[in-house]
């Protein structure tokens, strides 16, 4: 399979930022990428991205300029920047093209997400429920899992804590104060055991990701960072994801990022040990706290223990989202999946500051979730 190297990454500021669209934010993501490659947007001969509803990621070529280069509109949920990556990647190893660009960006309202059940096949009678709250659910599941794997609410509370103390870190970050364990913890509950300062909040932003083949990554100098793999995976038979009616079938639930994560650690040829440092989705702490375990980097319940001695600190053995994760930044859905990357990208160039994992890492790994079941995995590497 022919290499594929990240050549740039861009990032717009995420958070509340008014009179700045959500356009806006992507042609200042994508710019910022372009600059990070050395190049022009001329030197891009094919595009992918989306965002949730923010407008059509295409018709930023009006601002961009009109090169006449393909660009295809993405719109996968909370994996429509990874999905824009994967599309992205592919043409390159299709020798398509040698030069293309991911973006992903929203500005979502304030308030919680307000999907109608008729868009993900569900009868209405499902939303008049109250089921289409999605706070609803994650609460649920991680009520659910730490009943069967022994996890307490001080681990939710701790994970939390560490969000912001990261995003307080981090330049670009929409929550930029730390706040303690007792704070979140008795914060106003929003759906036990899930208090308000352990939600993520819809937010604003855009990312944007330039890959290249290996000789264009060659011819182009600069920093590259080597893409070993990139995976997406929809829900099996038995899941229990977002606006899932039921749980099918008996036994223990399947996992879509325990799917994912499998792809996309074969396709590197490496294994959740070998990785130096994780993005992993947490809409809210219970899933930071979850996916851990989906992705294999532990086994389920051993948790409480990993992180009460700090394993996913910036000091640890697997440092986790190191930027403050969409705790810390928001969940704009189009630009979720590519910020990770950019973070990672920037901790493998050494380059993140004061958040900057010590050690050198040398490989890296992202992992976006979300409705109706879906999830987009990458392995990075550094290039020394």
């Amino acid at each position: 399979m022919s290499s594929v190297s990240i050549i740039g990454a861009g990032l717009s500021r995420f958070g509340r930022q008014p009179g700045v669209s959500g356009r806006q934010m992507a042609l200042h993501a994508i710019h910022a990428a372009l600059t990070d490659a050395g190049i022009g947007w001329p030197d891009v001969q094919v595009a992918f991205g989306g965002s949730d509803g923010s407008g059509l990621a295409d018709t930023l070529v009006a601002d961009l300029g009109l090169t006449g280069i393909p660009f295809t509109n993405v719109k996968n949920g909370c994996a429509t920047g990874g999905s824009a990556l994967v599309a992205a990647v592919n043409a390159i190893r299709s020798g398509a093209a040698d030069v293309a660009l991911a973006v992903g960006f929203d500005k979502h309202p304030r308030g919680a997400f307000d999907p109608r059940p008729e868009d993900w096949g569900l009868p209405a009678g499902y939303g008049e429920a109250g089921l289409m709250v999605t706070t609803q659910f994650f609460a649920i599941k991680i009520a659910r899992y730490m009943r069967e794997h022994g996890i307490s609410e001080r681990t939710l509370a701790r994970v939390a804590a560490k969000s912001f103390r990261n995003g307080s870190i981090s330049p670009n970050a929409w929550r930029r104060e730390a706040l303690s364990e007792a704070e979140i913890a008795g914060a106003p509950m929003v759906n036990d055991p899930l208090t308000q300062y352990m939600f993520c909040s819809p937010g604003e932003g855009g990312a944007a990701i330039v890959v290249a083949s290996a000789a264009a990554a060659e011819r182009l100098g600069g920093r590259p960072v080597r893409l070993r793999s990139v995976a997406t995976r929809t829900r099996g038979f038995g899941s229990f994801e977002v606006f899932a009616p039921s749980i099918q079938g008996g036994g223990t639930p399947s996992s879509v990022s325990t799917d994912a994560a499998r792809a996309a650690f074969e396709s590197a040829g490496v294994g959740p040990g070998d990785i130096d440092v994780a993005q992993l989705q947490d809409t809210e702490a219970g899933a930071e706290v979850m996916h851990l375990a989906e992705c294999g980097f532990c086994e389920h319940g051993e948790q409480e223990e990993w992180i009460l001695r700090g394993e996913t600190d910036l000091g640890g053995r697997l440092p986790v989202n190191t930027d403050g994760g969409c705790i810390a930044n928001g969940e704009p859905i189009g630009a979720s999946g590519l910020r990770q990357v950019h973070e990672v990208v920037t901790q493998l160039r050494g380059e993140a500051g004061e958040r900057q994992v010590p050690g050198a890492p040398r490989l890296g790994f992202t992992h976006v979730y979300g409705a109706p079941g879906i999830s987009a995995c990458t392995v990075l590497e550094a290039v020394r």
